[in-house]
C-alpha cells in the first residue's frame, strides 16, 4: 500500500494529500485515524505558567487543529457513514508535571469530537470518537521528559501490575472504526486497566509510609 508523508502545519500538504490518497483509493474511505501530537520539549519541563505562547499554538496546531483540518479536507472522501477515531490520553485533569501543557491541548481535541459530530451530521452520519489510554511505551513517549518513570508508576498503579500494551488500545480503535460501534460517536472511551481508580493501591501506599 502506498505511504503518503503530510506536514499538518501547512494546510496546503492536507490537500496535496488528499488528492493523491483520492487518486489512489477506488471508493469511499471507510475510516480514518488521526495519531500525532507534538510538543517542543527541546529545553525540558517548565512549569504550566511558563509555557511560550509559540510552542502551546504549535502544539494546539499539530495535536488538535489537525483533526479538524483533515476532516474538513477529507469530508468529500469520507464514506457516509464513516467513523474516525483520534488518541488522547486517559484523563486530561492529572496535573503530571513531565506531560507540561499537552493536556489541556487532549482535552481541546476531546472536546472537538461533539462539534465535529455535530457538523457533519447535517450531511453525513459520520462518527468521531477518541481512544484515550494510560501510558503507553511508543517511540514518541520516548521524547517525553521523565517518561519512563511514569511509566514505571503507572504499571504499578494499574490493578493487574502490567502496564497496557499498544494492541489493547488498538484493538478499541478497531472496535470504534467498525460496525458494532455504530452507536456511539463523540465519546472518549478510556482504556488504562483500572489505573484511573487506583490511586490507594495498598503497594504504592505501603511504599509511600513505609
Amino acid at each position: 500500500h502506498p505511504v503518503f508523508t503530510c506536514d499538518v502545519e501547512e494546510e496546503g500538504n492536507i490537500i496535496r494529500v488528499r488528492d493523491e490518497i483520492a487518486a489512489n483509493v477506488g471508493g469511499p474511505i471507510a475510516g480514518l485515524v488521526h495519531s500525532i501530537a507534538f510538543a517542543n520539549y527541546s529545553e525540558g519541563i517548565r512549569p504550566f505558567h511558563e509555557t511560550l505562547k509559540g510552542d502551546f499554538l504549535q502544539a494546539l496546531d499539530i495535536s488538535c487543529f489537525s483533526l479538524i483540518s483533515i476532516c474538513n479536507h477529507f469530508k468529500g472522501l469520507l464514506a457516509k457513514d464513516a467513523s474516525v477515531v483520534t488518541i488522547s490520553i486517559s484523563t486530561t485533569k492529572m496535573a503530571a508535571e513531565n506531560y507540561g501543557y499537552m493536556a489541556p491541548i487532549k482535552a481541546a481535541l476531546e472536546s472537538s469530537l461533539c462539534f465535529l459530530a455535530k457538523g457533519f451530521s447535517a450531511f453525513s452520519q459520520v462518527r468521531f470518537n477518541a481512544v484515550c489510554p494510560s501510558l503507553l511505551k511508543t517511540s514518541a513517549s520516548a521524547g517525553i521528559p521523565g517518561y519512563v518513570d511514569s511509566y514505571l508508576y503507572a504499571e504499578q498503579a494499574i490493578l493487574r501490575k502490567k502496564a497496557l500494551k499498544t494492541i489493547e488500545a488498538a484493538n478499541v480503535a478497531a472496535f470504534l472504526l467498525s460496525s458494532r460501534s455504530s452507536g456511539i460517536t463523540g465519546q472518549c472511551l478510556v482504556v488504562d486497566a483500572g489505573m484511573g481508580f487506583n490511586y490507594f493501591d495498598r503497594d504504592i501506599v505501603a511504599g509511600v509510609v513505609g
